[in-house]
């Protein structure tokens, strides 16, 4: 599996607003464009080559609500840009790397996603994603 960036650092918030703001005014990072994926708005900052991805909870039963919960606001993920995502989950099936779906399912941007179950990266939520062509 070739990995070929850090495509985002993902932040679960409390309030969207605030986040933008603070991101804006704090670090001078502008917004490139927001989304809404089944009950989680995003935010995707661009800094550099990668992006810092902010996730709002729109309701209890999101995910990200349910880890803000459970863990607090603060780092939810990092997410590794891959050349193919289907070639990278057949590659860590072959090494028994435990995965939260056996495929992959349309995240930001209309990217293919998987995340890896964090019981086997030391605790730590690790997205794949391999972007549209074109991005």
């Amino acid at each position: 599996m070739k990995i070929k960036r850090v495509e985002h650092i993902a932040i679960a918030v409390d309030s969207m607003k605030q986040s933008l703001e603070l991101m804006r005014d704090t670090f001078g990072l502008e917004l490139e464009y927001e989304e809404q994926i089944g009950q989680t708005k995003l935010a995707m900052l661009p800094v550099g080559q990668t992006y810092i991805e902010l996730l709002e909870g729109q309701g209890p039963e999101s995910g990200v609500t349910k880890w803000i919960e459970q863990k607090g606001t603060g780092l939810f993920h990092i997410c590794f840009e891959v050349e193919d995502i289907e070639g990278a989950i057949a590659e860590l099936k072959a090494k028994n790397v435990k995965l939260q779906s056996e495929t992959w399912k349309t995240g930001h941007g209309g990217s293919k996603i998987v995340f890896l179950d964090p019981s086997c990266t030391g605790n730590v939520v690790i997205e794949l994603a391999e972007l549209p062509a074109g991005h």
